[in-house]
């Protein structure tokens, strides 16, 4: 599937007359973010963006719990919480403002209550990583997608574009490459095994 059939694909949910939600799903440095952003262009006010990276957890408590080494991981977000969040959007009231969390990565921090969904916005497009894990409560999720889009993306060309991002934020070429092999790829394996259970594969390059 091409760009185009996916925005097709999501006009047609924004259009259905109720509320539906769109998951993007891929492994680190796949693009995620960037698709999410060109189909809100497409799609105008017709959609807003609720990226699953918002649920990560602050840098403190991955220190406490010792699971800063491997920020990213399934269990370094608060799942719970974004399973909650998928719910009361898909029963959002009549005149209900939902505020959805953000993730700074200037800061490498979420911020809460940085994103608010109107009521009358058809569409809710989330991205991120483990949409499609059936495990660790990350199961949840993907009875709330309407639809779910795994992109897929050549590893080379991928990690890469992760090389190049950590060191945009302050790591060294050595540092974000020991970072991508050591924590970003056994992410990207563990997420590309349930890739087959997504509704639709967007391949990019």
């Amino acid at each position: 599937m091409d760009f185009m059939a996916l925005v097709h694909q999501a006009q047609a949910l924004a259009q259905s007359g109720q509320r539906r939600i769109l998951g993007l799903v891929g492994a680190p440095g796949a693009g995620k973010s960037t698709i999410a952003e060109r189909l809100l262009a497409a799609l105008g006010e017709q959609a807003v963006l609720v990226p699953m990276d918002g649920f990560h957890l602050a840098n403190v408590e991955l220190a406490r719990l010792g699971r800063s080494a491997r920020k990213g991981a399934p269990d370094t977000f608060d799942v719970a919480g974004y399973v909650a969040l998928l719910q009361r959007l898909r029963r959002q009231g009549a005149d209900e403002i939902i505020y959805a969390p953000t993730f700074r990565r200037e800061i490498e921090e979420p911020i809460a209550g940085a994103i608010p969904i109107l009521e009358r916005t058809p569409l809710v497009i989330t991205e991120g990583n483990y949409l499609l894990l059936p495990e660790l409560g990350w199961q949840q999720v993907r009875p709330l997608l309407d639809l779910s889009c795994y992109l897929a993306v050549p590893d080379l060309v991928r990690r890469e574009r992760l090389c190049w991002r950590h060191q945009q934020f302050g790591r060294s070429p050595a540092e974000a490459e020991a970072w991508v092999l050591s924590t970003d790829e056994p992410n990207a394996e563990r997420i590309a095994a349930h890739r087959h259970l997504a509704d639709l594969e967007l391949s990019l390059d």
